[in-house]
C-alpha cells in the first residue's frame, strides 16, 4: 500500500546562506596554494598544462570551423567548467580528454571533476583535500561538519569524498543567490542543458570501461552526497540536478546492459544445443557473467542515489530542487518501468501532486502523462490511480492555468486508456470546464468531451475516412448528442463557450451545416423521430455560434488571448468556411425563416435573422443568386408585417441594413425591397391617423393595437434606415399634440411617436451636419426641432410615468446634441442655431430628477421580486446620468447641480458612482463655480435640516452629522494639491462664512447667529487650506467676529471656537486632513487671558502685510501680489518670522478659548473621542478610487 508522507520526516532548513557566482580559476589556484596532504601537485601541473593546451586547442579549432574568431581578450577555456560554460562545441573532445586523463592519474584527474562540481556551484572559495589512511577512525565523524569562522567570516565545509576529506571554503556574506543555473542573460542560459549534457555523455563515454572500477562512481556519489545536505541552496541545488541527471544516464546504461545481456543469453542457449564441448560457451558465460556483475553495480549506485539525495531532496525548501526531482523520477519510470513503476516509488509522485508550488505540480503532472500514454504501463498504475484519482481531479481548477490543463489531459488520457477508473461524476466536473473563460483550459476539456462523447469505434473509423457518405448520417447522432449535452448543462451554457471548446477536436461535426438545417426541416408528419421545440432551440443557438466561429476566425469575448495574427493556413480555411456557409445558407435560409417565424417561434427567429451578417455576398450576382436573394426579401418582408416583438424586427431591420451593403451587388435589389417596405408602412400609419383625427381622437382597442403596430414598425426602422423623404414629424407630431389635448391617445403609442420623432430630427440633423442641405432645410430643421422640444416639456407632466420618462430622456438628448451645434461655415443663417435651454426649463429638468430619481420608489411594489427591482433602478440611474449629462458639458449652469450633489451621501449605493464622476468633471470644468455649488448644496440641507428642528439645533443629531459626512466627502474629492485649489477653497470659506453671520442682526443679545453650526460643517475644509491662506481666511472670518463673541465660551459658541482652531492649526504638513475638526486634541488645563486682547493684537500685527485681505478675500488676492526682485530676496526670511509667529499665536489660542470651564471640556472631549482614528482610512479608502 502507498502511505501518505510522514509528517515528522526532516525537511531541508529553511534559511540558506546563498553562495556566490565569480566564474573564474580561483579554484584551482587556491588549491594548489593550500597545502594539502597530496603530493603530486607538481605533476599535477605538468600534465595539467598538456592537457589544457590540448582542451584550448580542440575549442580553438571548433570556433574556427564555426567560423568564429578568437579575440585577445577572450577567456581560455582551462578548466572543465569554463569548457561547459562556454558551449558543447567542444564537448566530447573534452570528455575523452578527461578519460585518458583519467586512465594515467586517476586521483588528479578525479579531483579536477571534483572542483568542477564546486565551481559550477557558484562558488568562489578554496578546495583542499586530505587523504584518510583508516576508514574506521573515530576522527572522520567530527570532521564532517559544516560550521562558521566568526574570527574570518568565512563558512566551512568537510565531508568525506573517498578517499579524501575536502574541505570548502566560502565567504559568507556572498548571499545573493546567484550562481550558474539560477543567472540570467545570454551568457548562462544554456549552462543548464550544456551541464546536463557533459554528465551524460561523461557516463555514456564511460559505460564500457572506468564506470565499473568501483572508484569513480563512488568518489562523485559521495560528493554529490555531501554537496545536497548542504545549507547552502547552490550546493544543494547543483548537486541534485547532478545526481539526478547521473541516474538518468545510468538507467540508460542498465538498458543498453540488460540488451547485451539478452544477447548474452541467446548466445549461450544456441551454444548448450551443440553436445559438444566447446569454448566458445565457456567465453560466452564469463561474458555473462560480467554483465551480471556490472548491472549489480549499476544497481548498487542507482540505490545509492536514490536514498543517498533523491529521498532527502524531493522535498526540499526549494521548488526548484523539488520539481527537478520529480521531473526525473517520471522519466526513470518510463523508461525503465520493471524497476521504478511501482507503487513504492510512485507515491513520491501522488504526494508531491499535494505540492505549493505549482512548478512542482505541474513536473508532476507532466511525468504522468508519459505514464497514461502507454497502456501497457496503465495496467501497472491501478492502485494508484485509484489513490490519486480525486486528487488529479481537483487540480484541474488549479489557480495556475497550465496545470489545469494538464490535470485534464492526464485524466483524458485516463478515459482512453483506463476508462473503468472514471465515474460518470467525475465525467462531469470535467464537462462544465467547455465554459470556462481560460480558453486553454477549456480547449483541454473540449478534448476531453470530444473523446466521452464522440469517440465510439463507427465515429473513429469514420474520422479515418471522412469522404464516406456514411459520415453525416453519423453527425446526426452525433449532433444530437451535443444538442443534449448542451441542454443538460444549461445552468451556465454559453454556446459560443461550448463550440469554441470544441473547434478544433471536433471540427467535422460543428461544421456540418447540412445535417444541422436537415434536422431543423424534418417534417414532423414524416413519421421519424423529430427534435423537440427546447432541442431544436438548443440546435440553432448551437449553429449560430459555429457560424459566428467559422465567419470570425476569432475565440467568443472574453476568451480572446490578445491579438493574435492568422497563419495563411488559417486565413484560407476561414474564406473557405465563409464560402461554404453562404452558398448554404443563403438557399436554406428561407425555408428555415418560413418554417419558424410561422410558428411564433421568437428565440429561433432572432437567431436566424443574426445569420446574414456572417455571409459573404461580395462577388455573387448571379441569377441564381437574385433569385435566393428575392425569396429572402420576401420572407423578411413577411416577418415585418407579421411580428410586432421588438427583438424580431429590430434584427429585421439589422438584416436590411447588412444585405444593402454597398460594396455588393445586391444594394439596388436590397434598396428597391426596402422602399416598398417603408411605403407600405407609412402608408398604413397615414391612413390610420387620418381616421384617427376625423373620428375626433377615438379609437377602440382594435384600431389603437393596429396604430401602436404600425407605428411601432417604423420607429424600429426609423433608427437604423433613413425615412425622412416621407415626412413622418408632422404625422407624428399632430397625434402627439392631440394627446396633450384631450389625452385619449394610449400611452404605448404616445411613446412611439416620440420617439419616430425623435429619430426624424437626428436623422436631419445628420444630413445638415453634412454642409449639403439649403438654408431653407437648415431654418425648417430649427423650427422643428424646437416645437419638438416643447411637446417634450409639455409631456413631463403626463400621468404615465412610461410616457414622461420617455420625454424626459429624449429632451435631454436633444439638448445635449443642439446645444452644440453651430451652423456649417458659410452659413447664412442669423438666427443661432444651437439651442440652450433657458433657467425655467433647466429647473423642470431638475424637478422632475428629485421627484422621480431621488424617491424611494420600491416601497410602492413591496411584491415584486428581485428583478423588477432592479429594472426600475436601472430605469432611474439613466434618469440620472440623462440630466447629469448636461451639467457635464455645460448645457445646464452648474449651480442646479447643487440639488443633486446634496443626495450623495443618502443614495450613496444607488447612485453614488454617477454623482461622483459627475463632480469631478464640474471640478475639471471649473474649480471655483464647483466650491461655490458644493457650498450651496450643504446650506441647502442645513436650511432643511434648520427649518425642522427650529432654533434648538442638535449638532450630535444623527441629520447634523451626515452632512459633516458629506461635508468630508467633498472636501475629500479635492485631492492632495493644495495649490490646485487654494482659490476654491478661499471661495468656499468666504461663502460658508457669510452663510454663517447672516441674518445675525435680528439675534438676541448672547445668542450666536442663527447658522452659526455651519461653522462646524465648514471646519471639514480646513485642513485643505495652505497655512498663509489659513491665515488669511482667519482674518476674514475675524471682520464677523466682534468681542462679545470672541469672549463667549457656552456650547452654543462650539462651532465659532473649533473652526477658529481648525484655521489656527499650523502642522508641518498640510496636505494630511483630518477626519472633523470636533476630533481635535483639547488641553487639559488652560489659562485665561482676555480674547479681545487677542483679537487686537491679530489687528495690530496683520495691519501692514494684510490690509487688504482683510478689507475682502478674493481667490485672486490668495495668490499674492506679483514679486519684484526685493520680494522674492525677503521672502524666505519673512515665511519663518511668519512661522514662528503663527505658532506663538496657536499655541497662545489654545491655551485661551476653552479654558473657563473645566465641565464644558470634560463633556467636549468625551464627544469629540468617537472616531478619532477613523479619519486616516477614510482618506485612503475614498482618495484612491
Amino acid at each position: 500500500m502507498i502511505a501518505e508522507p510522514e509528517l515528522s520526516s526532516k525537511a531541508s532548513p529553511q534559511k540558506e546562506n546563498e553562495s556566490h557566482l565569480d566564474p573564474d580559476n580561483d579554484l584551482e589556484n587556491q588549491r594548489r596554494g593550500s597545502g594539502g596532504s597530496i603530493s603530486s601537485w607538481k605533476r599535477r601541473r605538468r600534465s595539467q598544462s598538456e592537457k589544457s593546451r590540448r582542451r584550448v586547442s580542440v575549442c580553438s579549432r571548433q570556433d574556427r570551423r564555426n567560423g568564429h574568431r578568437q579575440r585577445s581578450d577572450d577567456i581560455e577555456a582551462v578548466t572543465l567548467f569554463e569548457v561547459v560554460r562556454m558551449g558543447k562545441s567542444a564537448m566530447q573532445s573534452v570528455v575523452n580528454d578527461w578519460i585518458e586523463e583519467y586512465k594515467q592519474d586517476r586521483g588528479t584527474a578525479l579531483l579536477d571533476l571534483i572542483i568542477f562540481f564546486i565551481q559550477c556551484s557558484g562558488c568562489k572559495g578554496m578546495v583542499t583535500a586530505e587523504v584518510f589512511q583508516n576508514m574506521h577512525s573515530p576522527d572522520i565523524r567530527r570532521k564532517m561538519t559544516e560550521e562558521f569562522d566568526e574570527a574570518t567570516g568565512l563558512q566551512y565545509k568537510k565531508f568525506m569524498v573517498y578517499p579524501w576529506i575536502l574541505n570548502v571554503t566560502w565567504p559568507l556574506d556572498l548571499d545573493s543567490g546567484d550562481y550558474p543555473l539560477t543567472m540570467s542573460g545570454p551568457y548562462w542560459k544554456k549552462f543548464k542543458s550544456n551541464f546536463c549534457e557533459f554528465l551524460s555523455l561523461l557516463i555514456q563515454h564511460c559505460q564500457y570501461t572506468i564506470i565499473h572500477d568501483e572508484y569513480l562512481m563512488d568518489t562523485v556519489i559521495s560528493l554529490l552526497t555531501g554537496l545536497s545536505d548542504s545549507h547552502v541552496r547552490a550546493f544543494r541545488h547543483t548537486s541534485t540536478l547532478a545526481a539526478m541527471k547521473l541516474m538518468t544516464a545510468l538507467i540508460n546504461v542498465t538498458l543498453s546492459l540488460r540488451v547485451q545481456l539478452q544477447n548474452s543469453q541467446r548466445q549461450c542457449e544456441v551454444e548448450m544445443f551443440d553436445k559438444r564441448p566447446s569454448r566458445r560457451l565457456e567465453t560466452f558465460l564469463q561474458k555473462k557473467n560480467e554483465i551480471i556483475e556490472k548491472l549489480e553495480n549499476i544497481e548498487n549506485l542507482m540505490n545509492a542515489i536514490f536514498k543517498g539525495i533523491f529521498l532527502h531532496r524531493y522535498r526540499d525548501a526549494l521548488p526548484e530542487i523539488r520539481a527537478i526531482c520529480i521531473e526525473e523520477i517520471g522519466i526513470w519510470m518510463k523508461s525503465c518501468s520493471d524497476r521504478f513503476l511501482t507503487d513504492s516509488y510512485l507515491k513520491y509522485v501522488g504526494w508531491t501532486l499535494h505540492d505549493k508550488q505549482s512548478d512542482v505540480r505541474l513536473k508532476c503532472l507532466i511525468g504522468l502523462l508519459g505514464l497514461y500514454s502507454d497502456k501497457e504501463l496503465c495496467s501497472k498504475m491501478d492502485l494508484f490511480t485509484c489513490r490519486f484519482k480525486d486528487r488529479i481531479i481537483s487540480m484541474t481548477l488549479d489557480k495556475e492555468s497550465e496545470v489545469a490543463v494538464q490535470a485534464i489531459k492526464v485524466l483524458t488520457l485516463m478515459l482512453q486508456n483506463c476508462e473503468e477508473f472514471l465515474t460518470s461524476h467525475d465525467c462531469e466536473q470535467l464537462y462544465q470546464l467547455v465554459y470556462s473563460a481560460q480558453r486553454p483550459v477549456a480547449l483541454a476539456a473540449g478534448e476531453f468531451l470530444h473523446k466521452k462523447l464522440f469517440c465510439s469505434h463507427e465515429s473513429e473509423v469514420q474520422d479515418e475516412v471522412p469522404e464516406r457518405k456514411e459520415k453525416p448520417i453519423c453527425n446526426l447522432s452525433h449532433l444530437l448528442t451535443l444538442v443534449n449535452f448542451y441542454q443538460e448543462s444549461e445552468g451556465n451554457a454559453q454556446s459560443a463557450y461550448l463550440v469554441d471548446s470544441l473547434w478544433d477536436c471536433s471540427a467535422f461535426i460543428l461544421k456540418d451545416w447540412e445535417s444541422m438545417t436537415a434536422l431543423l426541416l424534418e417534417d414532423e408528419d414524416s413519421g421519424k423521430e423529430t427534435l423537440t421545440s427546447s432541442q431544436k432551440k438548443a440546435l440553432v443557438e448551437i449553429m449560430l455560434s459555429t457560424i459566428r466561429q467559422a465567419a470570425e476566425g476569432h475565440p467568443p469575448g472574453g476568451r480572446c488571448l490578445g491579438k493574435k495574427v492568422q497563419m495563411m493556413k488559417e486565413r484560407k480555411s476561414q474564406i473557405d468556411d465563409r464560402v461554404k456557409l453562404t452558398e448554404h445558407f443563403f438557399v436554406v435560409l428561407p425555408q428555415l425563416l418560413a418554417k419558424y417565424s410561422a410558428d411564433r417561434e421568437k428565440v429561433i427567429t432572432v437567431n436566424l435573422l443574426q445569420i446574414p451578417q456572417f455571409l459573404d455576398l461580395e462577388g455573387y450576382g448571379t441569377t441564381q443568386l437574385e433569385k435566393h436573394l428575392d425569396t429572402l426579401l420576401k420572407q423578411l418582408r413577411e416577418i415585418v408585417e407579421e411580428q410586432t416583438d421588438s427583438e424580431v424586427l429590430e434584427f429585421c431591420s439589422k438584416t436590411y441594413l447588412v444585405l444593402s451593403n454597398e460594396e455588393w451587388a445586391t444594394q439596388d435589389q436590397v434598396d428597391s425591397a426596402k422602399h416598398q417596405l417603408f411605403d407600405q408602412l407609412v402608408t398604413r400609419f397615414n391612413r390610420m391617423l387620418t381616421d384617427f383625427l376625423h373620428k375626433g381622437g377615438q379609437f377602440g382597442d382594435t384600431e389603437s393595437y393596429q396604430m401602436w403596430c404600425a407605428l411601432k414598425r417604423i420607429t424600429t426602422f426609423h433608427n437604423a434606415h433613413d425615412i425622412t423623404q416621407w415626412n413622418l414629424l408632422n404625422s407624428t407630431c399632430k397625434l402627439l399634440k392631440r394627446a396633450l389635448e384631450n389625452g385619449n391617445v394610449p400611452d404605448q403609442i404616445i411613446v412611439q411617436a416620440i420617439l419616430c420623432s425623435y429619430y426624424y430630427v437626428m436623422w436631419q440633423l445628420s444630413k445638415v451636419s453634412e454642409g449639403n442641405t439649403s438654408k431653407a432645410m437648415k431654418v425648417s430643421l430649427r423650427k422643428q426641432m424646437r416645437g419638438f422640444c416643447h411637446i417634450c416639456r409639455q409631456f413631463l407632466n403626463n400621468p404615465s410615468s412610461t410616457v414622461k420618462e420617455q420625454a424626459f430622456v429624449i429632451l435631454c438628448d436633444l439638448l445635449l446634441v443642439f446645444s452644440h451645434e453651430e451652423p456649417p461655415s458659410g452659413s447664412e443663417m442669423v438666427e443661432p442655431f444651437a439651442y440652450i435651454p433657458e433657467l425655467s426649463l433647466q429647473t423642470e429638468l431638475v424637478t422632475f430628477v428629485l421627484d422621480h430619481v431621488f424617491t424611494a420608489q420600491d416601497n410602492e411594489h413591496p411584491d415584486n421580486d428581485e428583478e423588477c427591482k432592479v429594472g426600475r433602478l436601472h430605469k432611474r440611474r439613466n434618469l440620472l446620468a440623462a440630466f447629469c449629462k448636461l451639467i457635464v458639458f455645460s448645457v445646464a449652469e452648474m449651480d442646479i447641480a447643487a440639488d443633486i450633489f446634496k443626495q450623495y451621501i443618502k443614495y450613496y449605493i444607488d447612485y453614488g458612482d454617477i454623482i461622483k464622476e459627475t463632480l469631478s468633471r464640474t471640478r475639471q470644468i471649473d474649480r471655483i463655480q464647483c466650491a461655490k455649488t458644493l457650498i450651496q448644496s450643504l446650506k441647502q440641507l442645513f436650511n432643511e435640516l434648520l427649518q425642522g428642528q427650529g432654533s434648538s439645533l442638535d449638532r450630535w443629531s444623527q441629520p447634523f452629522t451626515s452632512i459633516k459626512d458629506l461635508a468630508r466627502r467633498f472636501s475629500l474629492t479635492f485631492g492632495l494639491d493644495q495649490l490646485k485649489t487654494r482659490e476654491a477653497m478661499a471661495m468656499l470659506h468666504k461663502n460658508g462664512i457669510e452663510f454663517a453671520f447672516k441674518d445675525d442682526s435680528t439675534n438676541s443679545k448672547g445668542q450666536p447667529p442663527p447658522n452659526m453650526a455651519f461653522l462646524d460643517i465648514l471646519s471639514e475644509f480646513s485642513p485643505k487650506l495652505l497655512k498663509t491662506d489659513k491665515r488669511t481666511v482667519y482674518n476674514y472670518l475675524e471682520r464677523f467676529v466682534t468681542d462679545q463673541m470672541a469672549a463667549e465660551n457656552g456650547e452654543e459658541w462650539l462651532p465659532l471656537i473649533l473652526y477658529r482652531r481648525s484655521l489656527l492649526d499650523c502642522r508641518d504638513d498640510d496636505t494630511v486632513s483630518t477626519s472633523s475638526s470636533d476630533q481635535s486634541a483639547m488641553s487639559p488645563v488652560q489659562p485665561q487671558f482676555k480674547p479681545s486682547s487677542l483679537k487686537r493684537r491679530l489687528q495690530t500685527e496683520d495691519s501692514n502685510g494684510h490690509a487688504g485681505l482683510n478689507e475682502e478675500i478674493s481667490p485672486h488676492s490668495l495668490m499674492g501680489p506679483r514679486e519684484d526682485g526685493k520680494q522674492r530676496d525677503s521672502r524666505t526670511k519673512d515665511h519663518s518670522v511668519e512661522t514662528v509667529r503663527m505658532q506663538s499665536l496657536s499655541s497662545e489660542y489654545g491655551t485661551t478659548t476653552l479654558g473657563n470651564t473645566d465641565e464644558l471640556e470634560e463633556g467636549v472631549t468625551a464627544k469629540l473621542a468617537e472616531g478619532d482614528l477613523d479619519d486616516l482610512n477614510e482618506i485612503l479608502d475614498i482618495d484612491n478610487d
